[in-house]
């Protein structure tokens, strides 16, 4: 029965949504007079909550708060004591309630895509204590919807594609639209599609977005592309319905329906006859519409070609014609050959009744060039033998000129290949001769290069290797193989194998190296037994070596050979006497100690050279002593005044050293003995002289000397050590006294220059010179 209750409950609000009904779930059995579960009548309780559930319309646009709907309780008699509250969902805010009389507004334009349902919770109180006279009551305000969305594309523009020639029918894309209204109440979110652009071509279906082709035979050869708009509408399609449209761009994709084919079934090529072999004379091209793979085509030369051949080029799908073979004008001038061209993938759909190929006339003429001479073998082999003369003829050469002119021909030698100038060739005829005798033992080939020039081109050269081949001559003798080691034992016996020999030939015969060993006959020490494989073995002639008599032996070996000239050697096998053991291993080869008198023993050896040694020591030592030896003085006497330049090797104490030279003497020049004579010539006459004395205390000297100090002192280009800059007076120590003005006390006009003219002739210039200014004789 509560179910029914709940079910009668909601018709009733259905029916009157905006409509209290002072009716609770306690009372409605009683009103219709229906027992509860339990087969009871209900009786009214004392939970007097008017229940309901309210419904509001969407998007309400009036000016006054919408009414929602109201709440009364039985213990409301209307006296004023009742207050209901509202919590919940926009209590407050969005749902206000009239605490009196219960009534329900909204204050706002309610959406209900963005809340379809508010759950509040209403309370009743008394007005004086705020106590709860009943239990909370739960209860929910649904928004209706109305259709205020239009349908929305996920996409602005759809892109797709569908294969050309297809089907009708055949499904392209699938667009959808979504409405944001209520899909289970009314047709607000119901959606049909239609097509507004691109028919004939495409169709849309209405119910799910799928478009379709609708036309058959579309080629995209003839349009490639396709602009469709498709527009989704709510309410079923209805008038008054919202829409929404989005536009898709359909391309038709190739498939290989159609074949290549020449423009121009004839193609004139030109070529120069030193094309290289591998190169390209020309390219043609045929035309397919298709794109991509469909497009991809493949050229070859029908029947083959033994001059031509033509391959695709990838990139461009040209067919490039090629050369196999070489050309030659002289031979043939115009070639002609056709070209067959076909699609690399067919489709099986459509090469029915359709040739995927097409066929093209080429004709080549070929040009002629100035060509380089041509040899007439290449390489050449040449042999000649060793030792022949020089001049000697080793082969001719012979190169063309394969023009039709045929012009002349020189020949010569690349002497970066013959440095050493064993050959030389006729420039005329090509005739190879040797310049110098070779020798197959220190060159078996040797490969040069002629060169072959046109006379009237001589850009136009050719070269070709020459391989001479130097036959052999029997000119060398044989010899030892190797250097051998050879003894005998003291305790030898007679005809016991000593040494195994053998020999080489630097020779080359026909038929292989045949030798023949011997030795002397009337050797009484050894003897030789040829063993007939190009070996022989020493044997003893006799037994009983010894070391004393003899500690070495000298054996000449004669080894021949077979060939012609027959050559011959003799090598000397040297056979050391040795002390062995009784198995016959050798123990010692150094000769006996003979007796004093027979030689120097080697005690006597040891003291000569003893002796030697110290010879050797006391030359030696007396060299040492000799550079030793004291050298003279270079300053004799303290007399001696001649200037002397003495070197040290002493570090100077610098500046604050003023004890390492007496710097008095510059300024007192009298220090000087002025009565000493130069001791290393004889005066011719002795003349007093006078000389002034210097100033007090030589002020000026110091003067002179304190300005030159502070000048190198603030020169900021003095070099950065210490110098020594020495001033005196000059003249000091000659008859004519000083010349210096330093010195001089009185003026000019004071001196007395007579005594010039008692100086002898070599003053005389100069006495005339200062005697004729003298004021006494102007006067």
């Amino acid at each position: 029965m509560i179910t029914n209750q709940v079910l009668l409950l909601l018709m009733l609000s259905i029916l009157w949504p905006s409509t209290a009904l002072p009716f609770t779930p306690g009372n409605i059995g009683n009103l219709f007079g229906m027992p509860d579960s339990d087969g009871r009548v209900l009786q009214r309780s004392k939970r007097g909550w008017m229940w309901n559930q309210f419904f509001l319309l969407e998007e309400y646009s009036g000016n006054d708060h919408q009414y929602v709907g109201k709440l009364h309780s039985n213990m409301d008699k209307g006296e004023g004591n009742v207050k209901y509250v509202l919590t919940g969902d926009g209590a407050g805010t969005l749902f206000l309630i009239d605490e009196k009389s219960g009534d329900i507004h909204a204050t706002k334009r309610l959406d209900r895509e963005e809340k379809a349902m508010y759950t509040l919770v209403a309370k009743v109180l008394d007005r004086n204590t705020n106590a709860e006279l009943e239990p909370d009551t739960e209860f929910n305000i649904k928004i209706h919807d109305i259709n205020d969305n239009e349908p929305k594309f996920a996409k602005e523009i759809y892109f797709a594609s569908v294969p050309e020639m297809s089907e009708v029918g055949t499904s392209v894309v699938t667009v959808t639209a979504n409405d944001a209204d209520d899909q289970t109440y009314g047709n607000s979110a119901k959606l049909v599609y239609s097509i507004l652009q691109g028919q004939p071509y495409f169709s849309v279906d209405s119910e799910n977005g799928t478009i379709k082709t609708a036309l058959p035979g579309m080629d995209r050869e003839v349009k490639e592309n396709y602009q469709v708009v498709i527009q989704a509408k709510d309410m079923a399609g209805q008038m008054g319905g919202l829409s929404g449209t989005t536009t898709v761009s359909i391309t038709l994709s190739d498939v290989n329906d159609s074949p290549p084919r020449f423009a121009n079934h004839s193609f004139r090529v030109t070529a120069v006859e030193s094309t290289e072999i591998g190169g390209a004379i020309g390219r043609i091209k045929a035309d397919d519409p298709d794109v991509g793979r469909n497009a991809e085509m493949e050229y070859s030369i029908v029947g083959g070609h033994d001059i031509f051949n033509i391959i695709t080029d990838q990139t461009t799908q040209e067919g490039v014609i090629i050369i196999k073979n070489a050309l030659d004008y002289e031979t043939k001038r115009d070639y002609e050959f056709r070209v067959e061209v076909r699609n690399t993938y067919l489709d099986a759909r459509f090469i029915h009744g359709l040739q995927f190929k097409d066929y093209a006339t080429v004709k080549v003429t070929v040009e002629d060039v100035d060509e380089p001479p041509v040899f007439t073998r290449n390489p050449y082999i040449i042999e000649v033998h060793e030792d022949t003369a020089a001049g000697s003829f080793v082969g001719v050469v012979s190169a063309r000129d394969p023009d039709a002119d045929n012009k002349p021909v020189k020949y010569s030698i690349d002497r970066h290949t013959d440095l050493e100038r064993l050959f030389n060739i006729d420039s005329v005829n090509g005739t190879i001769t040797t310049l110098k005798a070779l020798d197959r033992e220190m060159s078996k080939w040797h490969n040069i290069s002629v060169v072959a020039t046109e006379i009237n081109n001589p850009r136009q050269t050719t070269r070709v290797p020459i391989f001479i081949k130097v036959l052999d001559v029997n000119d060398n003798a044989p010899e030892f193989a190797m250097s051998y080691d050879t003894f005998v034992c003291e305790n030898v016996r007679a005809g016991q194998l000593i040494q195994t020999i053998s020999a080489v030939d630097t020779d080359e015969p026909l038929v292989g190296h045949k030798f023949v060993f011997s030795i002397s006959a009337t050797n009484p020490n050894f003897t030789i037994v040829d063993r007939e494989d190009n070996t022989a073995n020493i044997l003893t002639r006799r037994g009983g070596f010894s070391r004393r008599e003899m500690s070495m032996y000298f054996l000449p070996v004669v080894i021949s050979d077979n060939d012609y000239p027959i050559q011959s050697s003799t090598s000397t096998l040297i056979v050391r006497v040795c002390a062995c053991d009784s198995r016959g291993n050798m123990q010692t080869c150094n000769p006996e100690v003979l007796p004093f008198s027979d030689g120097l023993t080697t005690g006597a050896l040891v003291a000569i050279l003893l002796c030697v040694i110290i010879l050797l020591m006391i030359v030696v030592l007396f060299a040492a002593l000799r550079r030793q030896r004291k050298k003279e003085p270079l300053i004799i006497s303290k007399e001696d005044v001649r200037d002397n330049v003495v070197s040290y090797n002493d570090e100077g104490g610098g500046e604050e050293d003023t004890q390492a030279f007496d710097i008095g003497t510059l300024r007192n020049p009298e220090v000087m003995d002025a009565n000493k004579l130069r001791r290393d010539i004889i005066p011719e006459m002795l003349f007093p002289f006078r000389r002034t004395s210097p100033i007090k205390d030589n002020t000026d000297v110091r003067d002179f000397i304190n300005g030159r100090l502070q000048e190198n002192d603030s020169d900021p280009t003095a070099p950065p050590y210490d110098s020594l800059a020495t001033y005196a007076y000059e003249g000091s120590g000659s008859l004519a006294e000083s010349l210096s003005s330093l010195e001089s006390a009185a003026t000019e006009g004071d001196h007395d220059y007579d005594y010039l003219s008692n100086w002898g002739p070599p003053f005389k210039k100069l006495a005339e010179m200062y005697i004729a200014k003298s004021p006494d004789r102007e006067t």
